[in-house]
């Protein structure tokens, strides 16, 4: 553990006007206030956050950010405040503290709720401030770095699993590659132990039998390029346990048949010299087709600059070679965070784009698996580049299509697409992009996203989109549905309803606005009673003896059981009054009620079937619709119209299908009897709107 004043010197070392008094305070503070707490290795709990602050300075980071990595865990741990930490340390560092601090209110949530309420609150910091994603990473290294110290496996697996899916993905997108691959490494030895131990015992086999062929390949591409005039540093290394064991999975081959394990480092002066070592090596080995890209030119959105292509060296041997400038090697390591140490943090803005695309996906999921699953796909997929018509240039994930492409340009594109030319000819929405391709969006005034992409589009950012917008697509058609039930509901109110009315109804249920009340009822949350004594309060009490009030409310009486047997009708059949019925009585069991010709009486071969029938006033009871409408303006306002005037309770509307130019609905809707859900059918089948009706 690093002691107080060789954390000072190290900061000094590369920033000499640091405020030595502050950094004194941040490392006593953090001592006094975790006190006596241990870490699952027996050590003293402060010496994490003391190590923390340590990674930072091999960063060379600024003095907010080694105190925020020093004070990181207080409020989480400790009784401290972010109140307590401006106090005493102002306001930046307790900006940095809070986007660092996990919610206590989230140790109370189900597991991937709390990883995503995590998340959400991290990426939201993070997006002010990147040095929130610096020090988080670091705090996550040491945690990783100390795994083996917990005892519980599960809890192991679970932080080694979340390294895996989210912190060194992210690692990898701000280019800090030195964290993102020992963060593997170490993930991949808790998640895969025997694969881990096994590719261990290959590479540790190889070292010993190659009698130092990495060196002496080293030491002949040195020389190729020394006669060419180069000076340059070649370095060779086999390729991490992880990264082996990936190459297996991805191709489906065994340990021998990865041909690749050895990779080679090249680093000149300038990047005249990248160029000229690269025609060097394609003329004295023969290069790899498909296997060269060029970084240089066209960095990584994480600033990551190398170019990189693979040999067949002597033997049939393939070795990856990687040149670089050595400025950009030592940049390339530490990515984002160069940007501090090197003072150039205005460049680190365009490169950090991705994370504007990340606060969209959380402004867009709506819950927690969304959440997930959107940010997994905007941080762990390689990449491609694509063209606007104007040359800007646009990274997206392998497998992108004209959708993904459009809303990378900007979400409002996406939005409004219709279709797409690809290098100058129109091109279906789906057609995969390949690197190069030049992309024109045509946009539609009325467009509307389908929920068709989504079986088609990879990126998480397109995917929330889309998926947000038939949302908000599917409330408007609902609260239409509800505008038309709401219209006959008023009209059996002792009053007449105007605007004034309606907003007091609206504050007396405890919603905002009026489309709130009308998508509540056409979703079936709010009964006409509830919209009725909202209107108007204590209008309900003269219908308790009403004729027609009385035959809105369900009467079931089953003729043929013992008095006193309990029953239900069956929710795979819906029957009705009018249907003939059959029961099914298990032992111990409620005796199931079904339509004679329901499918599942096949399953109740074990029952005893009893033969019923309706009592005589048996009324009211829901029965199961679906109903295929056309899929244009106005089809779900006039199907709510048909429901309203054959009196119809929709108590379920669920959309189960789009494909266009239909969409389908499932339906529960109170009935009196048979007759009455015969009536409504033949309705909705003579309308225009509706494409099929069926009882289901």
């Amino acid at each position: 553990m690093l002691r107080q004043y060789e954390l000072v010197e190290r900061v000094k070392a590369y920033d000499p006007d640091a405020d030595e008094a502050v950094l004194n305070r941040a490392y006593v503070y953090t001592v006094q206030k975790h006190g006596e707490q241990k870490r699952a290795s027996g050590d003293p709990y402060f010496s994490h956050p003391i190590e923390v602050a340590g990674l930072m300075t091999d960063l060379q980071l600024d003095v907010a950010t080694i105190i925020t990595a020093l004070l990181h865990d207080t409020v989480e741990d400790t009784l401290v405040t972010i109140e307590d930490i401006e106090h005493n340390f102002g306001n930046e560092v307790a900006r940095l503290v809070d986007g660092v601090t996990k919610l206590s209110k989230i140790e109370a949530m189900p597991e991937n709720e709390r990883a995503a309420e995590n998340l959400r609150k991290f990426l939201l910091a993070m997006s002010e401030d990147i040095r929130v994603l610096l020090v988080k990473l670091a705090d996550r290294l040491h945690n990783m770095r100390t795994l083996h110290f917990i005892k519980k496996p599960e809890k192991r697996q679970r932080i080694a699993r979340e390294t895996m899916d989210i912190y060194a993905p992210l690692a990898e997108r701000v280019g800090m590659y030195e964290y993102m691959r020992e963060m593997q490494a170490l993930a991949f030895k808790e998640l895969e132990p025997e694969a881990y131990a096994t590719i261990t015992r290959r590479l540790e086999q190889l070292r010993s039998q190659d009698g130092g062929q990495v060196d002496a390949i080293a030491l002949k591409i040195k020389q190729a390029l020394a006669e060419a005039g180069l000076q340059v540093e070649v370095t060779g290394r086999e390729k991490h346990p992880y990264s082996i064991w990936k190459k297996m999975a991805e191709r489906h081959v065994s340990f021998e048949q990865v041909t690749d394990i050895m990779a080679f480092r090249v680093l000149t002066e300038d990047v005249g010299d990248c160029y000229r070592a690269l025609g060097v090596l394609h003329t004295t080995w023969q290069f790899l087709p498909g296997r060269f890209k060029d970084y240089v030119s066209t960095p990584k959105n994480n600033g990551y600059r190398s170019i990189h292509t693979s040999l067949m060296y002597e033997n049939s041997m393939r070795v990856e070679v990687q040149i670089r400038t050595r400025e950009m090697h030592a940049r390339n390591e530490i990515g984002l965070a160069a940007h501090w140490a090197y003072k150039q943090s205005d460049k680190a803005d365009g490169q950090v784009g991705w994370l504007r695309d990340l606060i969209e996906i959380v402004d867009a999921s709506h819950d927690a698996e969304e959440l997930l699953e959107h940010t997994r796909m905007a941080i762990y997929q390689d990449r491609i580049f694509a063209f606007t018509p104007k040359g800007a240039l646009h990274q997206l994930p392998k497998g992108s299509t004209a959708v993904d492409f459009a809303f990378a340009v900007h979400t409002d594109l996406g939005l409004s697409t219709v279709g797409a030319k690809i290098n100058g000819r129109h091109m279906p929405l789906r057609t995969q992009l390949q690197n190069g391709d030049v992309v024109e969006i045509i946009k539609g005034g009325d467009a509307e996203p389908q929920m068709s992409w989504l079986g088609f589009v990879v990126t998480g950012k397109a995917r929330a989109a889309i998926r947000r917008a038939v949302r908000l697509k599917e409330r408007e058609e609902v609260a239409d549905i509800g505008a038309k039930l709401f219209d006959e509901i008023a009209t059996r109110v002792p009053a007449r309803i105007g605007k004034k009315a309606v907003r007091e109804a609206v504050r007396r249920l405890g919603m905002d606005e009026p489309e709130d009340l009308m998508f509540a009822i056409g979703s079936a949350k709010l009964s006409d009673r509830e919209v009725m004594e909202a209107l108007v309060p204590g209008c309900t009490a003269e219908f308790e003896e009403d004729e027609e009030w009385s035959r809105r409310e369900r009467s079931i009486s089953i003729r043929g059981l013992t008095p006193g047997v309990a029953f239900e009708l069956a929710t795979c059949c819906h029957p009705v009054p009018g249907d003939r019925i059959v029961g099914l009585r298990r032992r111990n069991e409620t005796v199931l009620v079904h339509a004679i010709d329901c499918e599942e009486l096949a399953s109740g071969i074990d029952s005893d079937w009893l033969d019923l029938d309706w009592g005589r006033r048996s009324h009211g009871a829901v029965g199961r619709l679906t109903v295929t409408l056309y899929d244009r303006p106005g089809t779900l306002a006039e199907m709510a119209g048909i429901f309203a005037q054959n009196k119809i309770n929709v108590t379920s509307l669920v959309q189960t299908q789009l494909d266009h130019p239909f969409t389908t609905y499932a339906i529960d809707a109170e009935v009196q009897d048979l007759a009455h859900l015969t009536r409504i059918l033949s309705a909705l089948r003579a309308s225009d709107a509706v494409a099929q009706a069926d009882r289901t």
